[in-house]
């Protein structure tokens, strides 16, 4: 029991500093060594350099090139009055009122397009924040908007999305990325109408009480200074490149180089390995947004050229910041899934009788433990999922089934305040915890409910 009250309270203690803005880079190292302090103090030192550091360093070294780029992607469509021009675009067709089913939509065809949702936080910002501004809507409902159209139902609900929460699941489950179809479009439905609602209500609050966008924000996007605004379709232009060179790059990829590449550098003796097919998703990513960026520069040097060495170095600047917190929330959770106590929590999840729901409790448990929604159903379902598959074989439900409960729960209670994707997108709109974090949480609940609306859908019906 002592041990399980010990991680509770490294997590209460790191979603606490998070959610009162002080610096999670420093206080998850503080939040896991001392539940491993409580555990055994012998440990600390090793776990610190062999567990903790080893995943921050390993999580920086696969992903920092990606959030850099994103962050340069992003700037340079800011600095090019493309976001601009195609908000007003978006805004003439649909209406200021329809603002946030734009972002969301934009969001949802960039990470079902298999971009990655910490790209689509730096790519969207600059949208969002002149749609917004224009619209006079309150700031700090932009999280939240971005949070349901990349975090929710493009992640892992919809069949075929690319995203790694709905490939997990393929490996354990021997099943495909389109599993259970039907389960997924449902989901899909109930997230975006309860969503949706919940948002506009919250702006329509905020209007009878006579909010605005406000004033004095920080990590506000460049005015755009020029004139004349690009033709909307120009503008779409590198968004679209990327979405689909993305796609070509992870296709062309493991064909090029095959499963692992070897290279001897001169005067070495022995070479340098490199296992592509669980790396050629990120060099994918990387080839795209290289290419938006040159695509950028090329249909808009002038304006960006002008404010580019400026840019750059914020773009920088934040992409250092968003990475490292990530990195440090993902050291946290290897530790914590390390320590006794979580083995508590995994043990008593396997309890509950209904398989489908067990299985979605003990995933969203432990993506909301672990802060990531890979991570924690990576734990669960390396534990238990021979005990599921034994389950589905007893109960006569297909895997298919399990794959989309398990990717989808994976999407739930992961976003709790220390998660890395959260930390990220409140960084990069120069927003708090206090300020957004509410519309978070209640997106990630409404994510959460889908889960459970996937399972009696399936129950009532037996479509999947």
């Amino acid at each position: 029991m002592l041990s399980f009250l010990i991680v509770v309270a490294a997590l209460f203690l790191l979603m606490f500093v998070a959610y009162r803005g002080f610096s999670v880079i420093l206080f998850a190292p503080v939040a896991a060594l001392g539940a491993v302090l409580l555990t055994d103090p012998s440990l600390v030192p090793p776990m610190f350099t062999g567990v903790f550091m080893d995943k921050m360093v390993g999580f920086v070294k696969l992903y920092f090139p990606v959030f850099l780029l994103g962050a340069v992607f992003g700037k340079t469509i800011e600095l090019s009055g493309f976001s601009k021009s195609i908000v007003s675009a978006v805004i003439g067709l649909v209406g200021r009122e329809r603002a946030m089913l734009s972002i969301v939509a934009v969001c949802a065809i960039l990470t079902y397009g298999g971009v990655s949702l910490f790209v689509v936080v730096f790519a969207v910002y600059p949208f969002a924040a002149e749609m917004f501004r224009q619209g006079d809507m309150p700031k700090r409902l932009i999280p939240g908007t971005i949070a349901l159209g990349a975090f929710t139902f493009t992640m892992d609900s919809l069949p075929g999305t690319p995203q790694i929460q709905n490939i997990i699941p393929t490996t354990f489950f021997n099943t495909d990325t389109w599993a259970a179809p039907w389960l997924g479009l449902v989901s899909t439905v109930f997230i975006l109408v309860v969503g949706l609602g919940y948002l506009n209500w919250r702006r329509r609050r905020a209007a009878a009480a006579g909010e605005g966008y406000g004033e004095g924000h920080s990590n506000e996007p460049e005015a755009f200074e020029h004139g004349k605004l690009a033709n909307p379709w120009i503008a779409l232009l590198p968004l679209v490149l990327v979405g689909v060179l993305n796609k070509v790059f992870t296709d062309a990829i493991p064909h090029f180089y095959g499963k692992t590449h070897e290279f001897t550098l001169a005067g070495a003796t022995h070479p340098i390995t490199t296992d592509v097919s669980k790396i050629a998703a990120i060099w994918a990513v990387e080839g795209a947004l290289l290419a938006g960026i040159i695509a950028v520069l090329v249909l808009a040097f002038k304006p960006v050229s002008e404010k580019f060495a400026e840019g750059s170095k914020a773009a920088v600047a934040g992409s250092l910041l968003a990475s490292m917190n990530t990195a440090s929330e993902y050291g946290f959770g290897a530790v914590i899934a390390g320590l006794p106590g979580f083995l508590v929590v995994a043990d008593a999840l396997k309890s509950i009788p209904n398989p489908l729901i067990n299985e979605a409790i003990t995933v969203t448990t432990l993506a909301g433990i672990t802060g990531s929604a890979s991570g924690g159903m990576s734990i669960a379902l390396a534990a238990m999922a021979d005990n599921f598959i034994a389950a589905a074989h007893s109960a006569g439900i297909p895997l298919e089934v399990f794959h989309r409960i398990a990717s989808m729960a994976s999407g739930g209670m992961d976003t709790l305040p220390h998660n890395g994707a959260v930390i990220t997108l409140l960084a990069v709109t120069g927003l708090t915890h206090r300020q957004s974090y509410g519309d978070i949480f209640a997106v990630t609940c409404i994510k959460t409910m889908a889960v459970f609306v996937a399972i009696a859908f399936y129950y009532l019906t037996g479509i999947y």
